[in-house]
């Protein structure tokens, strides 16, 4: 990994002083390091700050910036909104004049960003205004929570600093919690590498009705970026040195996080719905676990790179102040309501989890990977979703997360072997969810899954040694955006997956996303792909449609 050696070695001294705050804890989500009590230590809560570029006290009463200043368009960037409550959203932009440069050309100063939300386009009728203070300790960015909106409604928001206005973003409300609902139609993407190729989807995806977006995780990656954008390969424009190295400090996450957001077709996404976000393992770094790191870095030195880059996620998601990063910890599993039609349990399947089984990768499944004391989610999470489920009153429970939930063999016969990433390598945290599922009384699961670069659809058995036990819901797998450049309908382990999972209905490995309508009958997932991404423009196709009956979990081709 490639970085300037000033950071290198202010990361080593954080890391040295947090190693000398911590103590191991034995239990929880972090098994090497107790991350609460080192942040409870003055000296490592230092060098933690110094790391990281955490506001302090000061923050509110840092200097503020004449508008006038402001010469060039700072809303390169787009804007987003998120999280949609019933009289709510997150609205969101962040000030960059010169998104590719360290500062993004704005001034070591907080800029007054006034905001507006209106019921319609043109803004003749305003539902809400305000100002906010755009604070150089957050990169810029602003994230506004404006109340008072009316359920299930659409509305547009735009923000103004000093003479220039920003594009309009469209957005909407979730139902009111006990309103009878007849539709709602969600998306799911994932995996979006900016070096494999355009994001085409997303300008298809803009173009959709729907009511919402999950995103999955891999929202950018940390490997290095050439000059002339990977497998994009710019003959129009060069892209600086600055991005060809691996992301490891907060500079680094912040301009990756411009490079991504200032591609046109994810700000029209981002422009026409609202996102739920959550992240996965290249938001920081490939296939960490916790606190231990994919490079064997110690876990205080791994934990400050780790807090850079929630920061810098926080600060450019749509996400509510409870998501709001402490230090290297963010609670990210949330709930979301809409209406009576369906609970959002959305979660973190990567902060928490215990260390991949086997040395991560994929083995045959064995007393390591089958210990019952592992755990993906963490028993706290794990006891917040079955809990959530038990009060559900929600036709549909729906659980937008990561990696593959079902069981994916990779041979048939007794030789196969399994991803020790996934829910395959936590075979007992996977037994325990669904058995909450089953107690809570829980007939109409539906898990939506991103990572790895495919379409999937599957049936979830009660025991997925049996083919013929029952099917305690569907899962739902979005391929990428742009991971793996242009795929294949058929990718070359086609036939043998098909044959050893018989509960899986569907494997296309197109770049894409996939529709899921929900209504009180059925839950219809429609897995639309597009035939390229390392040339752009490329046209969008429905390549499967599937449903699951209410009452009667399993896929049926619609």
């Amino acid at each position: 990994m490639t970085h300037p050696a000033a950071y290198e070695q202010q990361i080593r001294a954080a890391g040295a002083l947090l190693a000398s705050a911590v103590q191991p804890t034995g239990t929880g989500a972090a098994a090497h390091v107790g991350r609460r009590r080192f942040l409870t230590a003055t000296g490592a809560a230092a060098a933690l700050a110094f790391a990281t570029n955490l506001p302090g006290a000061g923050a509110a009463y840092a200097a503020e910036a004449d508008t006038r200043q402001i010469t060039e368009n700072p809303f390169t960037l787009g804007v987003a909104s998120g999280d949609p409550q019933p009289g709510s959203v997150v609205l969101w932009t962040r000030l960059a004049p010169r998104p590719y440069e360290p500062g993004n050309g704005m001034p070591n100063a907080r800029v007054t960003v006034r905001w507006e939300v209106a019921y319609d386009e043109r803004f003749t009728r305003l539902a809400g205004r305000g100002r906010a203070d755009a604070h150089p300790e957050f990169n810029h960015s602003v994230h506004i929570e404006p109340t008072g909106l009316a359920p299930d409604r659409v509305y547009y928001y735009r923000f103004r600093a000093g003479s220039w206005i920003s594009p309009v973003g469209r957005t909407r409300t979730a139902p009111a919690r006990g309103a009878r609902i007849s539709e709602l139609k969600l998306a799911a993407v994932s995996c979006q590498a900016y070096h494999d190729g355009y994001f085409t989807a997303y300008r298809h995806l803009a173009q959709e009705d729907l009511d919402v977006v999950f995103h999955l995780g891999d929202y950018l990656y940390e490997y290095p970026v050439g000059a002339a954008g990977g497998a994009r390969n710019y003959t129009d424009r060069k892209l600086p040195a600055l991005f060809n190295r691996e992301t490891v400090t907060l500079e680094d996450y912040r301009l990756r996080y411009a490079l991504y957001r200032s591609d046109p077709d994810l700000q029209a996404a981002h422009a026409a719905h609202p996102f739920i976000v959550t992240w996965d393992d290249h938001e920081v770094e490939n296939n960490y676990a916790s606190d231990i790191s994919e490079d064997d870095l110690p876990p205080a030195e791994f934990l400050v790179r780790r807090a850079a880059a929630y920061r810098a996620y926080w600060e450019n998601q749509p996400l509510r102040r409870p998501q709001r990063p402490n230090g290297p910890d963010a609670r990210l599993y949330r709930r979301l309501q809409f209406g009576q039609l369906a609970q959002f349990d959305i979660l973190d399947t990567r902060q928490y989890r215990s260390d991949q089984a086997y040395g991560d990768g994929w083995h045959t499944p064995g007393p390591e990977s089958e210990d019952p004391e592992r755990t993906l989610t963490g028993a706290a999470q794990e006891r917040w979703l079955i809990d959530g489920w038990r009060q559900s009153t929600a036709r549909w429970n729906v659980v937008p997360q990561q990696v593959t939930f079902s069981e994916r063999r990779n041979a048939t016969g007794p030789g196969y072997q399994v991803s020790m990433d996934a829910w395959d390598g936590y075979a007992a945290s996977r037994a325990r969810v669904l058995a909450g599922a089953e107690s809570a009384g829980v007939d109409n699961l539906v898990v939506l899954t991103g990572d790895v670069h495919v379409h999937y659809a599957f049936d979830i058995k009660k025991d997925f040694k049996d083919p013929d036990s029952p099917t305690a819901g569907v899962e739902f797998v979005t391929t990428s955006i742009a991971s793996g450049k242009d795929g294949a309908d058929r990718p070359a382990n086609w036939a043998t997956y098909m044959a050893a999972n018989p509960h899986m209905k569907f494997y296309n490995g197109r770049r894409g996303y996939v529709t899921v309508t929900l209504d009180q009958d059925t839950a219809r997932a429609d897995y639309r792909t597009v035939s390229a991404v390392t040339t752009p423009g490329a046209p969008v196709a429905t390549a499967a449609s599937f449903v699951s009956e209410a009452g009667d979990p399993g896929l049926k081709s619609a």
